[in-house]
């Protein structure tokens, strides 16, 4: 199937599941999960009406971005963040879902105040409690929050976590569960300069229970673009060797 009919797939299945959580359909945000597709044919799908790009790696991305800034896109870094890719970062993308650890808030905020300006981030929580997956416990995301929301260059949006990889649907919910129960926790804690607005969860394979579940931005690439010959485990490394790879 074309981008054309693929994100016309999508439209659908977002609407559906959105109506069926009790919102609208423009209630939910389409992120464009781009890693290992091509300018044009991201510059295809933007032609199509869809303008939020989501990249995984830094370095990829800054290409990409060469060739497309002119695009009417907004871009957005969803992959894991090496404090040593910040300023690289911060040259394309006007948010970061993967905030999650004091030393890259730092590392951000020095890069920032350098700059003198802010961006918006997600906090990422890691809520299939797997080892091999970055993201903040939990229990330890209202404190990662606070902390964070100390820094003014950095605008709290809302929150981001990556379903478990299975096919047991309960499996699947309990992850988007957990973080709508943090999401309400902070929103209790009105914490000044926090906004709870985006719950970011649910990719290809799950999308529809994320939106289900109460998540209002989805990070959506193969049911748009079609299958990757790159491996997903590339991007989302099955230990945390601490290398980033580019």
């Amino acid at each position: 199937m074309s981008i054309k009919e693929n994100l016309e797939r999508v439209r659908q299945n977002i609407a559906h599941a959105a109506m069926k959580a009790g919102k609208r359909p423009e209630d939910i945000t389409l992120v464009m999960a781009t890693k290992t597709v091509d300018a044009e044919r991201i510059r295809e799908a933007i032609r199509e009406g869809e303008h939020r790009i989501g990249e995984n790696r830094v370095q990829e991305a800054l290409k990409k971005y060469q060739v497309l800034k002119n695009e009417d896109a907004e871009w957005h870094f969803i992959g894991h963040l090496q404090t040593n890719k910040v300023k690289d970062v911060l040259k394309f993308a006007s948010m970061i879902h993967s905030v999650d650890r004091l030393s890259l808030v730092e590392k951000l905020d020095q890069r920032l105040q350098y700059e003198g300006r802010s961006v918006n981030i997600l906090i990422q929580v890691n809520t299939s409690h797997e080892e091999s997956k970055y993201g903040v416990a939990p229990e330890e995301a209202v404190s990662l929050v606070k902390q964070t929301a100390k820094y003014d260059t950095l605008k709290i949006r809302g929150l981001m976590t990556i379903g478990l990889f299975t096919k047991d649907e309960e499996k699947i919910r309990k992850c988007f569960k957990i973080l709508k129960g943090v999401h309400d926790t902070l929103i209790k804690e009105d914490i000044g300069g926090v906004q709870m607005k985006y719950l970011s969860m649910g990719m290809s394979g799950d999308y529809q229970i994320a939106i289900e579940e109460g998540g209002n931005m989805v990070r959506i690439g193969t049911a748009i673009f079609g299958a990757r010959n790159t491996p997903d485990a590339y991007y989302w490394p099955s230990e945390k060797t601490g290398i980033d790879k580019g």
